[in-house]
């Protein structure tokens, strides 16, 4: 399966959030699973680290080079993602979240969230209690 991870799971993985379930946890850690982190939540990280609103306890450097330690792929922003980007309903106001959602639905990809506005798309969603 390939799995696009929403933001606030890369963070919850990767410090090992009791907010993670572990059944989700589980999921993102299968060999037999393809996990990617979109280029939009590397951006998210920086500019929320930036503005003093996300404390990891760490340099960002430091962060992002976790994150790809962690064996995760970077999934980049393109065209297509754009266009149906612009193509969405707009259900969920949040611009990263946004391309998130037309990220997988251009790579067919099950997004890794907890947030609620996915359920508005079309959009596979994981989220294991």
């Amino acid at each position: 399966m390939n799995l696009l991870l929403d933001t606030h799971a890369v963070i919850w993985f990767i410090t090992d959030s009791s907010k993670l379930p572990n059944k989700t946890k589980t999921i993102i850690e299968n060999g037999n699973n393809n996990c990617f982190v979109s280029i939009a939540s590397y951006w998210e990280i920086g500019i929320k680290y930036s503005i003093g609103r996300l404390e990891l306890g760490t340099d960002l450097k430091t962060i992002f080079k976790i994150i790809a330690d962690s064996g995760f792929n970077t999934l980049p922003i393109s065209p297509n993602h754009i266009l149906a980007n612009a193509e969405l309903k707009f259900y969920h106001q949040d611009p990263f979240d946004r391309i998130i959602i037309a990220q997988s639905i251009i790579e067919n990809m099950t997004v890794v969230s907890k947030d609620g506005q996915f359920k508005h798309y079309e959009v596979p969603i994981l989220w294991e209690i």
